[in-house]
């Protein structure tokens, strides 16, 4: 960051465990904050975005939590786990398709290479990729304190855009998990973006299903963003699916009951909002389909 950046932070730590991660945020009473790959926050730091502070404690480096395991039927992904990682795993390009896919598609490969998930998980935009990809699959996330660990719903940790319910002056995001998808179940993202690579999405949608062996659908989890000041799941869409034969005419009518639900904005960083709306009606249409490909074990 160089002489820009020093006025903004004094110290810049890289505990090996949880506990003196934990212990630093606590010595400094509020004055540090937490870092993951830095893609973003350093970022707002340097544009004065962000208060100062008087360090950063950078919990990526934390032994332990840069691997993705299997625990049962949970694969758990550690706070210092990056975006590439994730695309690489074949674990999860298997059985989290949509988490593989939404991080595939954040910055380039630079930011993919240091970025981590846990780290745009706890930034709370509105439409992180890596975090519409996890909504969809019904994520949690492990939060430590001076309390303890905890797991809680990540839906749960959504308070506005870039707020999170973590204490990010006192608490670490530690790691992050998913039920893998199983017999009759799939999902799929999908990001609409201006052909420039424009860093914001105009619209990032995720799904994951889950069929009866009738082909009527048992389970859906829709998430997408940006449709409001947090990561939005669409019960409304999910309620129209679940019960329903699988067919082009449901999944439109779920498309139509998401946009119900929201309020699309235009913004001249994203689109119009009919654009908005009309890339809705044709790209979660398609990623249910190809979700839907995947339960049936027909998707290459």
């Amino acid at each position: 960051m160089g002489n820009s950046s020093a006025h903004r932070w004094e110290h810049y730590y890289t505990p090996e465990t949880v506990a003196e991660a934990v212990d630093l945020l606590q010595r400094y009473d509020g004055q540090a904050r937490v870092v993951g790959g830095g893609t973003d926050l350093l970022v707002e730091i340097r544009r004065g975005l962000h208060r100062p502070v008087d360090a950063l404690v950078d919990a990526s480096r934390i032994a332990g939590l840069n691997t993705i395991e299997e625990d049962g039927d949970n694969i758990v992904i550690g706070c210092g786990v990056t975006h590439s990682q994730i695309i690489r795993d074949s674990r999860i390009i298997k059985y989290g398709t949509c988490l593989s896919e939404s991080c595939g598609v954040i910055g380039g490969p630079q930011v993919r290479n240091v970025g981590t998930l846990a780290g745009n998980v706890a930034h709370a935009l509105p439409a992180g990729d890596g975090t519409i990809g996890l909504l969809a699959l019904g994520g949690e996330i492990e939060i430590a304190s001076v309390d303890g660990t905890r797991w809680i719903p990540m839906q749960e940790s959504f308070k506005g855009p870039g707020k999170s319910f973590i204490n990010r002056h006192r608490e670490v995001l530690t790691r992050l998990r998913f039920r893998r998808t199983g017999t009759r179940e799939g999902s799929a993202h999908h990001r609409v973006m201006r052909p420039q690579g424009l860093c914001l999405p105009i619209i990032s949608m995720a799904v994951r299903v889950q069929l009866h062996d009738n082909n009527t659908i048992k389970k859906a989890r829709i998430s997408m963003g940006p449709v409001g000041p947090v990561p939005f799941l669409a019960e409304s869409a999910m309620e129209v699916l679940v019960g329903a034969k699988v067919s082009a005419g449901q999944f439109n009518k779920a498309a139509e009951a998401a946009l119900a639900s929201v309020t699309l904005r235009s913004s001249k960083y994203r689109a119009s909002t009919e654009y908005r709306e009309q890339m809705v009606r044709t790209y979660l249409p398609a990623i249910l389909a190809r979700a839907v490909e995947q339960a049936m074990g027909v998707s290459p």
